[in-house]
């Protein structure tokens, strides 16, 4: 074992954790510990490639040693998109950092300008870029709802400023600021 490289036992896995399996980087996504009946005990995980965002699912035994990555997790505002980059700025050295538009992934949904972000990386390449959990996003264009809509609970769609689409209740009209919750894209409210 060479000096910089941190160890964990399997039992001490938590979510968003990053992995160095075979000198590539994996995220936990879910852990489960399983303690059969006969046997010995093994964790279940779900694994993401932190780059290619490929899945797996990988089983260790119980107490197995792992090499985990130290990972920078920085906080940057998003300032600009320049091609399929992003580019984002350390607000503590004002450092700039392109990021990938496949690394910053689905999260493009609900990237505003200005946004304070996590943006994680690894020996200086980044690795995902982490939006709050919720965001205020102002409704650009949804179709007029109809007077009385408001007790039947149906959703329409409506297009917010980043350009994705969201459901939102019927009342919800052009020009309004909503909560959006960035992991699903689910409405959470007016402002």
């Amino acid at each position: 074992m060479y000096g910089s490289q941190a160890v964990a036992s399997t039992n001490d896995l938590k979510n968003g954790m990053v992995l160095n399996l075979d000198k590539e980087l994996w995220a936990v996504v879910e852990f489960q510990h399983v303690k059969p009946g006969k046997g010995p005990a093994f964790v279940r995980t779900t694994l993401k490639h932190v780059l290619t965002g490929k899945v797996v699912d990988k089983t260790f035994n119980a107490g197995t040693k792992v090499e985990t990555a130290n990972v920078d997790k920085r906080t940057m505002q998003y300032l600009y998109a320049d091609g399929d980059d992003f580019v984002f700025m350390d607000l503590d050295t004002y450092d700039q950092i392109h990021v990938s538009g496949v690394t910053v992934g689905d999260n493009v949904n609900y990237l505003l300008p200005e946004a304070e972000v996590v943006v994680a990386t690894h020996e200086g390449v980044p690795l995902y870029v982490e939006l709050p959990t919720s965001v205020m996003v102002k409704i650009t264009y949804t179709e007029p709802g109809l007077q009385g809509d408001r007790s039947t609970g149906g959703t329409k769609p409506a297009t917010i400023e980043t350009g994705a689409t969201v459901q939102v209740p019927l009342f919800i009209t052009n020009g309004e600021k909503i909560k959006v919750d960035t992991r699903d894209g689910r409405y959470l409210g007016r402002s």
